[in-house]
């Protein structure tokens, strides 16, 4: 590849928009959901299906789950994006989106996989 093509190339990747936000994982068996958030949402569903079936998704009820029931019983859902473009400070303006959704919803226990938040 010359070296004026490769160049076209990285500035389109630069001007390629990514969005992050809130997603939510759905067990269609048993009704129970996981919340989370991302940086960037490009291809999140794929990497995480990907975590799921090789064993290795950081939350272990859901991967107990998952091997048990399939990845056929599973839905995904973005449940809220921004573009980053406009976001000064990703990561908490991430865990303040996050933090809404997660008192919206209360997936803990029987209704979800998440850890319910710790008292102060």
């Amino acid at each position: 590849m010359d070296k004026s093509r490769r160049k076209e190339l990285q500035e389109q990747f630069k001007e390629i928009k990514t969005y992050m936000g809130i997603t939510q994982i759905t067990n269609t068996v048993n009704g129970k959901i996981f919340i989370d958030s991302h940086n960037n949402l490009k291809n999140k569903w794929f990497t995480l299906q990907m975590q799921l079936d090789m064993g290795r998704f950081a939350n272990l009820e859901l991967q107990k789950d998952w091997k048990e029931f399939g990845r056929d019983a599973f839905t995904y859902e973005v449940l809220d994006e921004k573009d980053t473009e406009k976001i000064a400070d990703v990561k908490w303006e991430l865990k303040m989106l996050e933090k809404q959704w997660l008192e919206k919803l209360q997936p803990y226990g029987d209704k979800g996989y998440n850890k319910p938040p710790r008292e102060c």
